[in-house]
């Protein structure tokens, strides 16, 4: 968003459909992205988000405020043009997957990960149809050669919209199988969030809490939620 004013210019913000797609006026004239692309989503719901924010906004433009608007921006702006690249990026996650990678001590923590994370290598190797390899200690993990092209395949399908989304997913986790988990809502997104968040709500459990890593907590679980948001949307 660099280049924007930050006093409001506009009163009303409101949907239009264009021939390919629908778009944002402030005040009848069309939003544009930080590149100066048109900004045309396919959705209509997707529009109205957008819409949603900009009307909210007070006399001082924050755009911190406007999460929908800003991921249109990057995915027309940034993905689109170079989807292959960033898809490759994200399904690259696959060889690190959080949940693949497991402590050997002490057993407490050794049960809640299984607990927590078996049963979604139990999920990627049933609907995503790609096993995956789980590694105790430090020892790195090969993941099947299959596995990762099936995983790479699910990936690169999505539109470049719903990549923008699912990146923030998958980065936000640490885990490609939970940001595919996400974007197929196969459990509640507060679940997928907490069970990306095992280790760290051990160590909480075990030394107590930081107010930094909270609040830093608590800024990625928002953007972690809106991303969600806005994968549905498309």
């Amino acid at each position: 968003m660099s280049g924007w004013t930050k006093k409001r210019f506009w009163q009303d913000a409101t949907v239009v459909q264009t021939a390919s797609g629908f778009t944002v006026h402030l005040d009848g004239k069309a939003l544009k992205t930080p590149a100066k692309a048109d900004f045309i989503v396919p959705k209509r719901l997707l529009a109205a988000a957008v819409a949603t924010e900009w009307q909210a906004q007070g006399d001082i433009v924050k755009p911190d405020e406007m999460p929908v608007t800003r991921t249109v921006n990057s995915a027309l702006d940034k993905v689109g043009p170079a989807h292959s690249q960033v898809a490759d990026l994200v399904a690259d996650y696959a060889e690190f997957d959080l949940i693949c990678y497991r402590a050997d001590t002490p057993q407490a923590l050794i049960d809640l990960q299984a607990e927590a994370w078996d049963p979604l290598v139990t999920w990627s190797a049933q609907a995503l149809l790609a096993p995956l390899n789980v590694s105790y200690g430090l020892m790195p993990v090969v993941q099947p050669a299959e596995s990762l092209v099936w995983l790479r395949r699910h990936v690169h399908a999505v539109s470049a919209f719903q990549l923008a989304a699912l990146h923030d997913l998958v980065a936000l986790s640490g885990s490609l199988v939970i940001g595919l988990a996400a974007a197929q809502n196969h459990l509640k997104i507060e679940k997928l969030w907490a069970l990306s968040r095992v280790d760290e709500s051990w160590q909480a459990e075990q030394w107590g809490d930081d107010e930094t890593a909270i609040v830093e907590a608590s800024i990625k679980q928002d953007a972690f939620y809106c991303a969600h948001k806005f994968f549905d949307l498309c």
